[in-house]
């Protein structure tokens, strides 16, 4: 942890979503040192040019690129780097391309930092947030996936709109998987305290369940369909995290991390559940209230992510 008195954070990867996250770190003057570190140093340097010099409108924040060194008083480190999935590759494919990097990128990490606290946005999230936890020997509280963040900021979105109220009263959660098992709980989700579903009949509203889900299933891929990539949503749910960690905010947050014995069949699994989180990482993992068919497409998401970790540990 930093000694200085300065907030540091560390962001590793300076493409689309490593350049992003780094931009809304500065804009939203959450630490005042933000390192990016890239294997292609050109990148880095010119990224941290850019965000750096845009932060003298606001405040004196310090943007730099930097080495694995920088990780050493870090308070926080960001891991974004990964290659973006090419026509006719299997999810397998490139997962196993993904934890081989992340794998790397960890073991250097750890030459540096004592027990950091280390935030993993590399796709696939879930598989990668494994990966840094076992390379690292870290607790599993000190290592968080952004997991279904995004998710369900996205299913938050469509609710909103559907049901016409400001986002900021819409209480729900996408859980399980980062991906096409990802189980939106809609049986405990709530408008202002009002059940959702109580609420649409209130002012007569229908909600269409499944087309709500899926909206929010293929929400990234139809942006990447129209523009080719997606990272400002994510750089905005990472910078929620780090908003919590940095601020010890003990904010409720839908985030990855393996779980511990406590969850019986779930224990060992990389899964998105609302946690307790603040400065020293995860502190508690909520239990949601869930209907007897949404316990059910848990347990699938949980099943299809056991079975796809076997897979890429098979490598």
């Amino acid at each position: 942890m930093s000694q200085t008195g300065r907030d540091k954070i560390v962001v590793i990867g300076a493409g689309n979503v490593g350049e992003a996250i780094a931009y809304t770190l500065m804009v939203r003057a959450q630490a005042n040192d933000i390192v990016l570190i890239d294997l292609n140093e050109e990148r880095a340097e010119g990224a941290s040019l850019d965000v750096g010099q845009g932060a003298s409108f606001f405040k004196q924040i310090a943007v730099k690129h930097g080495s694995y060194e920088d990780c050493a008083d870090a308070d926080l480190i960001i891991v974004t780097a990964g290659v973006a999935r090419k026509p006719g590759q299997t999810r397998l494919d490139l997962a196993k391309i993904n934890v081989s990097i992340v794998k790397s990128i960890t073991e250097s990490i750890m030459q540096y930092a004592k027990n950091p606290l280390i935030l993993v946005v590399s796709n696939p999230a879930d598989i990668t947030t494994a990966t840094v936890l076992e390379t690292s020997g870290l607790p599993s509280n000190r290592v968080i996936g952004s997991g279904t963040s995004l998710d369900t900021a996205r299913f938050r979105y469509f609710l909103a709109q559907k049901l016409n109220v400001n986002i900021k009263d819409i209480d729900a959660y996408v859980l399980g998987e980062h991906g096409d098992s990802q189980v939106p709980i809609f049986s405990s989700a709530t408008v202002g305290a009002v059940p959702m579903e109580d609420y649409a009949a209130q002012i007569g509203v229908e909600l269409d369940k499944a087309k709500l889900a899926e909206d929010t299933k293929v929400g990234g891929a139809e942006i990447i369909r129209r523009k080719g990539a997606t990272f400002y949503g994510i750089a905005m749910a990472a910078s929620c995290i780090v908003e919590a960690i940095m601020k010890d905010e003990d904010a409720v947050l839908p985030v990855a991390h393996v779980l511990d014995e406590s969850f019986g069949d779930w224990a060992g699994v990389p899964i998105s559940m609302p946690c307790r989180v603040g400065r020293e990482g995860i502190t508690h993992t909520l239990r949601v209230p869930m209907n007897e068919a949404e316990k059910e497409a848990m347990n699938a998401s949980v099943q299809i992510l056991k079975d796809f970790l076997a897979k890429v540990r098979e490598s």
